[in-house]
């Protein structure tokens, strides 16, 4: 009886007759579509349809004979699983940001051969560095290949779902003003007009929302900007007639999603163009004409959207409480089913997903549902699978990491339950997690610091027994957006200006523990920037407000590696979360909620 042929394997052998077709010696296949987001829509996931591989951040690079993944440390385990039998080979890098394929591809290919890429999904500032790379090398850059349209016979269409207005409740401002502060931030740069493609910063600035993408209430669009008035470009039908008409009343015309590049093809010779480099593509920067300057600079929106006002941190705060109100009762009904019950990593997932759905405003999960037993846990983005999960028995740790979509927030939590008796290696680890944890909750620093400097408050507790973990300590989140947004992020990421801490800022803090085939660790809140005291004459501080709301499992906890003061900040935060969400619970849930808010 002979094999099955790997399905896998099939596509990039016919991606490899395609190539050789086209007279390319290699293609890059990016997680990427006309947006850059991270999210994609079917039409652009291609890198999973051709290596198999279901993670959500990965670069695919294929030459005549060799078809190589780019995964960072979270996908390591799980990228080894799926690529097997596709003859894809996986190579470590040491995060998502990282460039190794440009460097691959460099070496893969001769002098006069071509590498190709589909350039309406690559992005500017990654099509320079790879442009580069194969210069120094003699090769060339083709970026008119659609590698994807050749070989992919199910390739899905558009979505068409409808586009909403946020509701003007939870607004901060209108979009008149927001626009108005755009244009504010153009004239400073000597703009005439502004091209946006990142659809969260889309969905901000014009307090419109859509359901385009799984777990992101956005919708693809692309917007031009000039000093008077906006062009939003959005597929034909999805505006509803009264919206439409709200939106021309405050100068913003519709046009069709597929006139972007025609519309900054037929700009003014004398124009002046803003454009954010590593948000938007190469495709449509180059629909642009040559006549046209172009100054290059972060989309003012980024900065805009990351700085929650005080509307909107109240807001913040009361979809916390339903969430973390949704986790009680999950809990709840967990330990109390727990060994009674056949409980799987599946049934964790739709029963705490059917709590949240139970609270005011859910709108969905922000993302898929982690929920990892032992060895699964130290997978940082493990996905159990009808095919693949664990039941929940026997002794180990459980970790769950989850969030939810609220008109007035996005949420995003991770917790670590004992499950039957902790061994003592494992309470260390989950111990030097909090600590970090804590740590970083517990920091003061100058406004403006820029987020990376702070990754190591985190880190210290593990660094100092020898430990560490691959991943970034904290990503921000948006208002009922993405659950990842910048510009901060608290890092190992080299820093730039860009990424100065402001208030309003919404980070997660979660340092983790990995170990493979064993178990894993991860405690995470949401904080908030806020105002810190401060001493003349070192100007103004910061300080992080904990949004989260959710006991931290004690039972893990080795004393003996605990200060006082880091007690404390465990019993005050317990404290805090008994108090706000004990008026939304009742029966088993508080009963819960009580018992594990208890201070040690």
């Amino acid at each position: 009886m002979t094999a099955t042929p790997n399905v896998f394997a099939q596509r990039i052998a016919a991606a490899q007759n395609a190539m050789a077709a086209l007279g390319l010696e290699a293609c890059l296949v990016p997680s990427s579509d006309p947006h850059l987001s991270e999210y994609l829509p079917a039409r652009w996931q291609g890198r999973q349809w051709l290596s198999g591989f279901t993670g959500s951040m990965a670069t695919l690079a294929i030459t005549r004979n060799r078809a190589a993944l780019f995964a960072d440390s979270r996908y390591w385990t799980q990228a080894e699983s799926e690529l097997a039998g596709s003859g894809i080979e996986l190579v470590k890098i040491d995060s998502g940001a990282a460039t190794h394929h440009v460097q691959w591809l460099a070496q893969a290919v001769q002098p006069g051969q071509s590498v190709g890429v589909d350039g309406a999904v690559l992005g500017l500032a990654a099509a320079a560095q790879l442009r580069e790379a194969l210069n120094q090398v003699g090769a060339s850059l083709r970026t008119d290949v659609d590698l994807l349209a050749t070989i992919w016979p199910d390739r899905a269409d558009l979505p068409q779902a409808p586009v909403y207005e946020h509701d003007a409740a939870y607004v901060s401002a209108p979009r008149s003003a927001k626009l108005a502060q755009v244009r504010a931030a153009m004239l400073q740069a000597g703009a005439s007009h502004h091209f946006i493609s990142t659809v969260d910063d889309i969905a901000w600035l014009f307090n419109l929302r859509g359901s385009d993408v799984s777990f992101n209430p956005i919708f693809l669009a692309h917007a031009l900007i000039d000093g008077t008035g906006a062009t939003l470009f959005v597929s034909q039908g999805k505006v509803p007639a009264e919206l439409a008409a709200r939106l021309q009343a405050d100068s913003v015309q519709l046009q069709d999603y597929a006139q972007a590049g025609a519309a900054l093809a037929a700009l003014p010779a004398n124009a002046v163009l803003l454009l954010d480099p590593r948000r938007v593509t190469l495709g449509l920067r180059e629909s642009a004409p040559p006549s046209v300057k172009v100054v290059e600079a972060v989309n003012p929106s980024v900065l805009l959207k990351s700085r929650k006002n005080a509307h909107e941190a109240a807001h913040v705060r009361k979809a916390m409480e339903q969430d973390g109100a949704a986790m009680c009762a999950f809990y709840a009904w967990f330990e109390k089913a727990l060994g009674t019950e056949r409980i799987t990593e599946l049934t964790i997932d739709e029963r705490l997903t059917a709590e949240r759905a139970k609270r005011p405003g859910f709108m969905g999960l922000s993302f898929n549902t982690i929920a990892g037993f032992n060895a699964n846990g130290a997978m940082p983005h493990y996905r159990a699978t009808p095919e693949s999960h664990a039941v929940i028995e026997g002794n180990g740790l459980l970790l769950i990491d989850s969030g939810g979509q609220y008109p007035g927030g996005t949420t995003d939590i991770t917790r670590v339950w004992p499950i039957g008796a902790p061994s003592d290696a494992q309470k260390r680890d989950y111990t030097l997690v909090l600590k970090g944890t804590i740590g970083l909750s517990c920091a003061r620093f100058p406004l403006g610091t820029l987020s990376p400097m702070l990754d190591a408050l985190a880190r210290a507790p593990l660094w100092a027994h020898g430990m560490d973990y691959g991943h970034g300590t904290g990503h921000g989140v948006g208002y009922f957006l993405a659950v990842h947004e910048g510009p901060q992020s608290i890092s190992k990421a080299i820093p730039d200006a860009n990424m100065a801490m402001q208030p309003g800022m919404i980070t997660s803090i979660e340092p983790g523990l990995y170990r493979s085939g064993k178990w894993g660790v991860r405690i995470e809140n949401l904080v908030l920037n806020v105002s810190a005291p401060t001493h003349e004459p070192f100007g103004e501080f910061l300080e992080f407000e904990t949004l989260t709301l959710c006991p931290i499992d004690t039972r893990c906890i080795d004393r003996t590696l605990l200060r006082t003061d880091e007690i404390d900040w465990l019993n005050t935060y317990h404290a805090t979360v008994r108090a706000r969400l004990s008026p939304l619970l009742e029966g088993a849930a508080l009963a819960w909620l009580v018992q594990r808010t208890e201070p040690i």
